[in-house]
């Protein structure tokens, strides 16, 4: 069979294995569709997305929108056979979605119908679920609703965060969609429709980082893993903001009340409904990452030694 024309969208790192899969593949890639270069760092330097960079590194042109109505009309003219999609950041609607002869299909990084959404890794793990994976899917107006052609499955590790799975799940995810693509070039790839529980991954806001600490220490510890690196757990101490960065269930030790914070042989331990956390590395506001150890025995005398503990969904 002759290869596919593809159009490729995506624009995060995770996107960046599924597009040097098809570069190196037997189809051919006539165009990448970004997001705009945005400010990144302190001093807001305007950068390209870790696609763009590695589309114009291979010669392949680049089409840089954040949305695709204004760029419909040169996408329809491109007259691909196929279009791509991982982790673009913006919705394909008609006429686009049914230009390409095959359509349009999606890598997302979870076991359809399971965490639809922005955030599947994220919510995956915020939520405990002990497994995850990646789905390639035929693309539809419905949010990640269209029949799926493959998945992946792969344990949740549990020391794992969202950066780490994400990452390996974009390489495992490449190369299930390139299988997918080549497939449909063969006329041999066969969907089928989403089946179980429909769950839903929003993208994650600043509260969702809020450490409840009268939660027990299995649902703190999630919410930090599945937070990092964005937007990050924190919690409050007074009117000192803290980023928790790593952190660990101090098994065995004896308890704490919620949200007390206690020095224990170098340790930074705070209660829960459960086990104690121990944190490990934690971002004060206007400072540096650090050891907790070493910012706790830094705070002034008589600073509180309790963190903020308002019940979840409570804003405080």
């Amino acid at each position: 069979m002759p290869p596919l024309r593809i159009v490729f969208a995506g624009s995060p790192a995770a996107a960046v294995p599924s597009l040097r899969r098809l570069l190196a593949g037997r189809h051919e890639l006539i165009a990448v569709v970004t997001r705009e270069d945005a400010p990144v760092g302190r001093k807001r330097v305007l950068t390209p997305t870790p696609v763009a960079e590695e589309a114009e590194r291979a010669g392949i042109h680049v089409i840089k929108a954040n949305r695709l109505g204004p760029v419909t009309d040169q996408l329809i003219a491109l007259d691909a056979d196929l279009g791509v999609i991982v982790a673009y950041g913006g919705l394909i609607r008609e006429p686009l979605l049914s230009a390409p002869r095959l359509g349009w299909i999606n890598l997302h990084f979870s076991l359809l119908p399971r965490w639809r959404g922005a955030a599947p890794v994220q919510r995956a793990i915020i939520a405990g679920d002990f497994e995850t994976g990646a789905s390639v899917f035929q693309l539809v107006a419905e949010l990640d609703a269209g029949d799926v052609y493959a998945t992946v499955r792969r344990q949740i590790g549990a020391h794992e965060t969202a950066a780490h799975l994400l990452a390996a799940l974009a390489e495992s995810g490449a190369e299930l969609l390139t299988a997918v693509v080549d497939s449909l070039a063969d006329g041999t790839a066969v969907a089928s429709p989403q089946q179980g529980e429909v769950t839903l991954a929003p993208k994650l806001s600043l509260a969702d980082g809020r450490l409840h600490w009268s939660e027990p220490a299995a649902r703190l510890d999630a919410r930090i893993r599945g937070t990092s690196p964005e937007p990050g757990a924190f919690t409050e101490i007074g009117d000192e903001r803290i980023k928790v960065l790593d952190a660990l269930v101090a098994h065995g030790d004896s308890g704490l009340d919620a949200g007390r914070i206690e020095l224990r042989g170098g340790r930074v331990l705070v209660g829960t409904a459960s086990d104690p956390i121990e944190l490990l590395t934690v971002h004060p506001a206007g400072r540096r990452p650090m050891r907790a150890a070493d910012w706790w025995r830094g705070r002034p005398p008589g600073a509180s030694d309790r963190a903020a503990n308002d019940a979840p969904g409570v804003a405080s």
